[in-house]
C-alpha cells in the first residue's frame, strides 16, 4: 500500500505542491525551537524563524544527506535480522575528521539493500540509536524510476555530455521519471525533518541524487543554513539547456546558502547557465564568488574533495599483512605494470585506454614482452546506459590485442573484472610504475590521488612495502576528469586521441627516476595537504560565513512550486503601509513627492510608453494641491516627458536623471550638470559604434547629455563581455573629460559628472528649505540603480538641514529587494493605487478659491 507521501506526484512535477502537512514523528530528535510561524503560498506551509545569531559553535549540529547511507548491512542467520557496520571507504563518513570533534553529525539517505515494510521501523530505530543515520525508505517502483530513471539515464548521461539524439542513447525525456525524481526528493526531505533543529543545524546535500531538495527545505524552514556540493561534472550552458526542467533544477539549487564544484570549469558552466537562463550575474570579492538572488547571496565554492590518508595508510598496512604486495611482485616480476582502475560505465574509456597501449605496442616494440596493462573494472553502479555493450567492445579489445601482442607467458592486457578487496587494490597500486585514466569525463576521480598515497608507502619499519630509497609514481591522466587540474606534474592527454596517449604512455614509464622522484613529490606534497578533512573543513567554514546573518535578515518565502525563493531583506525594510503614510500626509504643511517614472508608475514590460489617463489625472491632482511639490525623476529625454505630462502644468520634471530641470510647465529648463561641453561625445560615440556593430543585439541611445549603449539583445555572456571591455575602453578614453562612466543593467552610459538623481532631489529641498517651506513630509518612489541614489540623499538629508528631524520620510523601492530604502510596494499597480489614495486624501485639502481637477 502506497503512504499519502506518494500521493499527488504528478500535481507535485508539475508545479502544483500539495500541502506538506508532515505526519506525526517516530524519530524522537526533534526539537522545538522559539520563532514565529508565518504563511505563505496557498498552500500555508509553516516556516520557522529564529532571531538567534548564526555562527559554527559546539551547539551546532551538521545533517549529511546523501543518495546512499555511510553503512554496510548483512542479513542476519536464518534470513533474520540485520547487521550493520559503517562503510569506511565512504567519504561521507571521512569527511567527519574535517568536522569539529563535538559536532554532531546525522546521516540521512538510502540503505544498498532491500528492507522488507514490516522491519522497516525496527530498522531505522536501531539505526538511529547505534548510527546517527535516518534511512530513506523508497518503494520499489518509485526507486527504479528515481536512481535507473531519471538519475542516470537523464542526468548522468547529460552532465557527462551525451545528448539523447535517439531513443538508443539515453532516451527521450520521460516526464514520469522526472515526477519520481521529485517524490523521491520528498521522501528524504520528510526524513531530515524528523531529526532537524533549524537554529543549530548545517545540512550538507551531496550530489545529482537531490538536486530539488534544497526547495522541499527552503520552503520548510527559511532560515535553515544549507549547502550542497555537486560531485559530478556540470555541464557547459548549451547541454544543459537542453534538459527540459532546466530552471526547475537551477532554482532548486539556488535555495542552498553555498553551491560547491570540484573545479572551475563546472563552476563557470553553473554561473553561464544562472546568466543565461535566469539572467544572475556573479560577482567576486577577496577570493570568494557569490551570486545575489532576492537579497540572499548564494556562495560558489571551488574545491576538488581529496582521500582520506589514514584510511589509505590502514588498508595498505592489511595488504602487506596479506603478503599480497609480495605476492603480485613476483607475479608481475621483470614486467613494467601500468595500472588503471575504473567503474564499468560508458565514459570511463576503458576500451580508450586498450586502444592506446596497443599503439604503445606498436610505435615501440621493445616494450613486447614487458609491459603490462592491468585493467581492474569496479562493477557498474546502476543500470546505466549501454552497459552490455561497452562489456563486449572491452573483451573483444583485449582478445584481440593478447592475441596480436601476447606470447607464451605474457598477456600485455590483464584484465579484472570480478569483485577484489580493496587491500588488493591498494596492492596493485603499490606495485605499478604508472596509473592511466582515460576517463572521457568524469567529475573528480580520486584514483590517481589514492596511487600517490600509496606509491609513499608507510613509515612504519617493520613493513615490507617500506622503501628507504626516493619514491616515485608516474600518472597519464585524461584532461576532462576533475582531479587533472590539481595534478600539475602528470602527463594529461586527449583520450580520443589515441595515438597521443599511447606516446604518453611510453613517455612515462621510459622517464628517468629522478624525474619520477620529483614529480611524485610535488603530487605527495598536494595529496597529502589537500585531504577529505581539508575539504570538508573549508566546505564547513565557508558555510559558517555565507550564513553569518541568516538571523539578522528578515525572511519570507515567495513564488509556487521551483519557483519558490526566499527573500531576504534588511529587518527596517517593510511593506508601506498606505494608512499611516495618509495620516502623515494629511498633517504636513509641506510636501515633496518624488517619483521616477519606468517601473515605478510604468510597468518595465509595457509596450506603449505614454502614461495613461489614470496616472496623469493622479499626478494633476496632487500637483493642484499648493501643499504639494511633485517631480517625475526619469532617465528618459525632457522632449518625451513633456509631450507626456503636458496636461500636468504644475508638474516638476527632471530629465535625463536630473541633467535638465523645469518645476513647471510656465517656467524654463534648468542645466544641473556640472558642464555643458559635448564634445566628449564625438570620442565616445565611435568607440560605441565599434562595440554595437560587433555584439549582435546591442544598440546606442543618443540622448542630449548622455550616451547609452544597451545589450539587453545580445547573447548574455557575449554581451557582458563586451560591456566589460567598452567599460574600460571608455574609461580610458574619457578619463580626461567631465564624465562618469557607469555600469547599468544590460547598459552602458556615459553622462555629465553631477547628473543623479540624488543631485535632483538634493536641489528640490534645498530649494523649499530656502524658501521658508522646508518638506514636513518627503515621498520618493523609484524601482532601479539609480532611485538609490535619491534614497542615499535622503538619509543624509537631515544632517545636511535640507531636512527638519521633524519630517516624515517615506522612501519606497518597488518590488522586494535590497534598497536604501525603507518601504517597499510590490509592483507599479500597487504605486499608482497608492497615488490615488494621496490625490483622494488632497481634494478636501484645497481652498474654496482653487479649481479641483476633475
Amino acid at each position: 500500500m502506497m503512504s499519502r507521501s506518494y500521493t499527488n506526484l504528478l500535481d507535485l512535477a508539475s508545479g502544483n505542491f500539495p500541502a506538506m502537512g508532515i505526519e506525526r514523528k517516530r524519530l524522537p530528535k526533534v526539537t522545538s525551537v522559539p520563532g514565529n510561524i508565518v504563511e505563505f503560498d496557498d498552500d500555508q506551509t509553516q516556516s520557522v524563524i529564529s532571531d538567534n545569531p548564526s555562527s559554527v559553535s559546539s551547539s551546532d549540529r551538521m545533517i549529511i544527506v546523501a543518495n546512499q547511507l555511510p553503512l554496510r548491512a548483512i542479513r542476519g542467520s536464518d534470513n533474520k535480522g540485520w547487521s550493520f557496520s559503517w562503510n569506511e571507504d565512504s567519504l561521507l563518513l571521512q569527511l567527519k575528521d574535517g568536522l569539529p570533534e563535538d559536532m554532531e553529525v546525522f546521516y540521512v539517505g538510502t540503505l544498498k539493500v532491500s528492507i522488507d515494510p514490516s522491519e522497516q521501523d525496527d530498522v531505522s530505530q536501531l539505526l538511529l540509536e547505534n548510527f546517527k543515520c535516518v534511512p530513506t525508505f523508497i518503494p520499489p517502483d518509485i526507486l527504479a524510476k528515481f536512481y535507473d530513471g531519471f538519475c542516470k539515464r537523464h542526468l548522468w548521461s547529460l552532465f557527462h555530455y551525451m545528448l539523447p539524439f535517439s531513443a538508443e542513447q539515453g532516451g527521450r525525456f520521460d516526464r514520469s521519471l522526472w515526477e519520481a525524481y521529485v517524490s523521491a526528493n520528498k521522501l528524504f526531505f520528510q526524513k531530515v525533518v524528523e531529526v532537524i533543529n533549524p537554529d543549530e543545524d548545517y545540512i550538507w546535500i551531496h550530489d545529482y541524487h537531490l538536486m530539488v531538495l534544497p526547495t522541499f527545505l527552503r520552503r520548510r524552514f527559511n532560515r535553515v543554513r544549507m549547502g550542497f556540493f555537486l560531485h559530478s561534472p556540470f555541464p557547459s550552458s548549451e547541454i544543459y539547456r537542453t534538459l527540459p526542467v532546466r530552471e526547475e533544477i537551477l532554482k532548486a539549487l539556488l535555495n542552498s546558502d553555498l553551491i560547491g564544484f570540484h573545479t572551475f570549469d563546472y563552476a563557470r558552466h553553473f554561473l553561464s547557465c544562472c546568466s543565461r537562463m535566469l539572467g544572475l550575474e556573479y560577482q567576486s570579492k577577496r577570493g570568494y564568488m557569490g551570486l545575489e538572488y532576492y537579497g540572499r547571496v548564494i556562495g560558489i565554492k571551488i574545491m576538488p574533495v581529496g582521500v582520506h590518508m589514514g584510511r589509505i595508510a590502514s588498508v595498505m598496512r592489511q595488504a602487506d599483512e596479506e603478503g599480497k604486495i609480495a605476492e603480485l611482485r613476483h607475479q608481475f616480476e621483470g614486467k613494467t605494470v601500468l595500472l588503471g582502475v575504473d567503474d564499468l560505465d560508458i565514459f570511463k574509456g576503458i576500451d580508450l585506454k586498450l586502444l592506446a597501449m596497443k599503439q604503445m605496442l606498436q610505435q615501440h616494440p621493445n616494450w613486447k614482452g614487458k609491459a603490462v596493462l592491468v585493467q581492474i573494472v569496479n562493477p557498474a553502479r546502476g543500470r546505466g546506459v549501454n552497459i552490455d555493450e561497452i562489456k563486449i567492445e572491452i573483451e573483444e579489445s583485449r582478445k584481440r590485442i593478447n592475441k596480436e601482442f601476447g606470447q607464451p607467458g605474457y598477456e600485455p592486457i590483464v584484465f579484472i573484472d570480478s569483485p577484489i578487496s580493496i587491500s588488493e587494490k591498494v596492492a596493485y597500486y603499490n606495485i605499478a610504475e604508472c596509473v592511466v585514466v582515460t576517463a572521457m569525463r568524469d567529475g573528480m576521480n580520486l584514483t590517481p590521488y589514492d596511487y600517490i598515497a600509496c606509491r609513499q608507502g608507510l613509515s612504519d619499519s617493520g613493513a615490507h612495502l617500506t622503501d628507504t630509497g626516493p619514491k616515485k609514481s608516474m600518472l597519464v591522466i585524461s584532461e576532462f576528469i576533475g582531479c587533472s587540474p590539481s595534478l600539475s606534474g602528470a602527463i594529461r592527454v586527449n583520450p580520443w586521441n589515441m595515438e597521443a596517449t599511447g606516446e604518453a604512455m611510453n613517455e612515462a614509464i621510459s622517464m628517468v627516476d629522478s624525474e619520477k622522484q620529483l614529480r611524485h613529490e610535488k603530487h605527495y606534497r598536494y595529496v597529502m595537504r589537500h585531504d577529505v578533512a581539508y575539504w570538508a573543513r573549508s566546505f564547513l567554514q565557508d558555510m559558517g560565513r555565507i550564513c553569518a546573518d541568516h538571523f539578522r535578515k528578515r525572511c519570507w518565502g515567495i513564488g509556487f512550486s521551483f519557483g519558490f525563493r526566499v527573500v531576504a531583506l534588511d529587518p527596517n525594510f517593510r511593506k508601506l503601509s498606505i494608512a499611516s503614510m495618509i495620516s502623515a500626509y494629511t498633517r504636513a504643511k509641506t510636501r515633496a513627492i518624488l517619483l521616477d517614472y519606468d517601473g515605478t508608475v510604468m510597468p518595465q514590460n509595457s509596450i506603449l510608453k505614454s502614461p495613461s489617463q489614470e496616472v496623469v489625472k493622479i499626478l494633476n491632482t496632487l500637483c493642484v494641491d499648493p501643499r504639494n511639490t511633485v517631480f517625475i525623476v526619469s532617465g528618459r529625454t525632457r522632449d518625451s516627458l513633456s509631450s507626456w505630462f503636458s496636461p500636468c502644468k504644475k508638474l516638476g520634471i527632471a530629465a535625463e536623471h536630473g541633467y535638465f530641470v523645469r518645476w513647471s510647465q510656465k517656467e524654463e529648463w534648468e542645466v544641473c550638470g556640472q558642464s555643458s561641453d559635448f564634445e566628449w561625445m564625438h570620442v565616445a560615440e565611435p568607440v560605441m559604434k565599434l562595440y554595437t556593430e560587433a555584439t549582435d543585439g546591442s544598440s546606442i541611445e543618443i540622448k542630449e547629455s548622455a550616451l547609452v549603449w544597451q545589450y539587453r539583445d545580445a547573447d548574455p555572456g557575449f554581451g557582458s563581455a563586451q560591456a566589460k571591455e567598452m567599460l574600460d575602453h571608455l574609461e580610458n578614453v574619457l578619463a580626461n573629460e567631465p564624465v562618469s562612466v557607469r555600469s547599468g543593467q544590460f547598459i552602458i552610459e556615459v553622462k555629465p559628472q553631477g547628473a543623479t538623481k540624488g543631485f535632483v532631489a538634493e536641489k528640490i529641498f534645498t530649494s523649499m528649505a530656502e524658501s521658508g517651506k522646508q518638506a514636513e513630509f518627503v515621498l520618493c518612489i523609484g524601482d532601479d540603480r539609480s532611485d538609490e541614489d535619491m534614497f542615499e540623499t535622503i538619509a543624509n538629508a537631515i544632517s545636511k538641514n535640507i531636512l527638519s528631524s521633524k519630517t516624515v520620510v517615506f522612501a519606497c523601492t518597488v518590488g522586494q529587494k535590497p534598497s536604501k530604502a525603507t518601504y517597499y510596494l510590490d509592483d507599479p499597480a500597487e504605486v499608482i493605487s497608492m497615488l490615488g489614495s494621496l490625490a483622494e486624501a488632497s481634494r478636501p485639502s484645497f481652498s474654496s478659491d482653487e479649481e479641483c481637477p476633475s
